[in-house]
């Protein structure tokens, strides 16, 4: 009683402050400056106080709306609904994304019912046999899954949850594992959903700055500079192989391995979907294919129809082709169409082999798609906010506070930190792209032009890249990192809290010695092994160790104390 008392005391001492403002200070403007970033910290702020995400997110969307009405609170509350939220629904490619994620969610629900994920699980805890093996099998398979990053997460957490639950990983792990492997491999991957937004956002920069350039090999070119994203796949395999954490995942990790808990006592998981306690009709033996076959059959009809929706059959099959379909491609049909298909598939699987009536099998499907409510709900209002803060000028307003002076030496590193604000503030790493890529390139040029060398372009521009992922890591607004909760059962702010303190680990090394030094022109592969040697020596003397035995002898150690001091 007394948390939800707070809360209403904070969310209305919130309001009333907010329509002062907008009465006072914004009445008139069409430009609202640093109000604008009212909206993204009220749902960040709220979010971490009361952890109370959807209401955290509506009260950002509604503050957004109260500064545009000028303070009128009535009118801020409909156009919430009917503009905003309304808007976020109607819009198709945010329709086709919920589909897509609802479906995934029934799918998951049909194999978790035919013991498909069950027999996966088992089949890896054979040889995974510790929660060490388990981070590395989880960290490959979010690996592999490199073309999509919605895919990865909707993909690599229902598959691996029961391996992590088995192997006392926590679900605050799991979903950092899940977070990381997601948008760094997707948006570096040569071939995938990414590749042809970013190279779009390029071209269009490159050829607004009067250079005529090829953006996939610019796109390259970027690679190697981008030391986040790198880092960030580099700090997950070593916090698995070692086994050594800090902060906040340590402490998960303790409860997890000590005592079983996966969740912390209050935690509130966003999704309800056990993959563990399904029962399958009379004594069939769970089967791994009823779950690989859906889950390769997806994979491939998502690449098939990205290729098919970007214009596949009418270009040459190379790899001009190719690459040129993805360009074209539309990410949400084709993840719809993938979905949908699929689902039909393994409907037709459970059925077949008499593991589900067809009425069982819809009613696993529906309950699957249930345990994705909440998930769906916060993802119509991170969207919503993401319109108002795009309405409001957040984005803007930060570029500009920020931009004002670039000096060379620092023109990477200030870039980087530009967009991990705006994807911080807004909760997109595709909106941060679209508004920072314009604005880098021709800054970068014209150093170029007075004598940078050329590094300093590809630095510049993999810092956009790859700061729009950190923001994206760190913001509970953000659409993936909300996923990514999602598919791991886990609770969002703990995955938030728990997820910050490595992605700023992994930023401060990504400075240190990637972006400062890219300024000075340093190569980048010097970089790359001083980042590496950098985060080695972090996780060896800074992690503590999460190894069942080393639990044991700490938590006796502390038990021993508290007797001490008691007697």
């Amino acid at each position: 009683m007394k948390n939800k008392r707070n809360t209403m005391i904070i969310v209305t001492s919130l309001l009333c402050i907010l329509v002062i403002v907008s009465v006072f200070a914004t009445k008139g403007q069409k430009s609202f400056g640093i109000w604008s970033l009212l909206p993204p910290l009220i749902a960040i702020v709220l979010a971490f106080m009361t952890k109370q995400v959807i209401l955290s997110l509506f009260l950002g969307v509604l503050s957004g709306t109260v500064i545009l009405e000028h303070g009128n609170l009535f009118h801020a509350f409909l156009r919430t609904l009917d503009k905003y939220i309304l808007g976020a629904l109607a819009d198709s490619w945010h329709a086709g994304i919920l589909i897509f994620t609802i479906s995934i969610g029934g799918m998951v629900g049909i194999i978790a019912k035919m013991g498909g994920t069950k027999a996966i699980a088992d089949a890896l805890s054979k040889k995974a046999k510790t929660a060490k093996s388990a981070q590395v099998y989880t960290f490959i398979l979010g690996v592999l899954i490199f073309f999509d990053d919605y895919s990865n997460t909707l993909i690599v957490g229902p598959t691996m949850r029961p391996l992590t639950d088995k192997m006392k990983v926590s679900r605050e792990k799991l979903s950092y594992i899940v977070d990381s492997t997601s948008a760094p491999v997707a948006g570096m991957a040569l071939i995938s959903t990414w590749i042809g937004y970013e190279l779009g956002l390029i071209g269009d920069a490159y050829k607004a700055a009067g250079l005529n350039v090829s953006a996939y090999q610019v796109f390259i070119r970027t690679i190697p500079f981008r030391f986040y994203s790198i880092f960030a796949l580099l700090m997950v395999l070593l916090i698995g192989v070692t086994l050594r954490d800090f902060g906040p995942m340590y402490k998960a990790e303790k409860r997890a391995r000590l005592y079983g808990k996966l969740l912390e006592d209050d935690a509130t998981p966003m999704s309800s979907l056990d993959l563990e306690t399904n029962e399958l009709n009379g004594n069939k033996k769970p089967k791994m294919r009823n779950a690989i076959i859906p889950i390769v059959l997806l994979v491939v009809l998502g690449f098939i129809g990205l290729w098919y929706s970007g214009g596949g059959p009418d270009l040459p099959f190379t790899s001009e082709g190719l690459r040129t379909a993805l360009g074209n491609s539309d990410a949400s049909k084709a993840l719809l169409w993938a979905a949908i298909f699929t689902t039909i598939v393994t409907i037709i699987m459970a059925v077949s082999q008499k593991i589900l009536t067809l009425e069982k099998a819809f009613e696993a499907y529906v309950d699957g798609s249930k345990s994705l409510m909440i998930t769906a709900i916060i993802l119509i209002l991170a969207w919503s906010l993401g319109s108002i803060t795009s309405d409001i000028g957040t984005a803007n307003f930060l570029v500009g506070a920020v931009s004002n002076t670039l000096p060379r030496v620092f023109l990477p590193l200030l870039v980087f930190l530009i967009a991990c604000l705006v994807s911080f503030a807004t909760g997109t790493s595709w909106g941060t792209m679209a508004i920072i890529i314009p604005l880098a390139i021709p800054l970068a040029n014209a150093y170029y032009q007075a004598g940078a060398p050329l590094s300093l372009m590809y630095s510049t521009l993999g810092a956009v890249l790859t700061g729009s992922i950190f923001g994206d890591h760190c913001s509970p607004i953000s659409d993936t990192t909300i996923m990514s909760s999602m598919a791991s059962a886990s609770d969002h702010v703990d995955h938030v809290k728990t997820q910050i303190p490595y992605a700023l680990t992994v930023a401060g090394v990504a400075i240190a010695v990637g972006y400062i030094p890219a300024g000075l022109g340093l190569s980048c592969w010097i970089s790359l092994i001083l980042g590496a040697i950098a985060l080695f020596l972090i996780v060896k003397f800074f992690g503590k160790s999460t190894k069942l035995e080393d639990l044991k002898v700490i938590s006796a150690i502390e038990n021993s104390k508290n007797e001490t001091i008691r007697g």
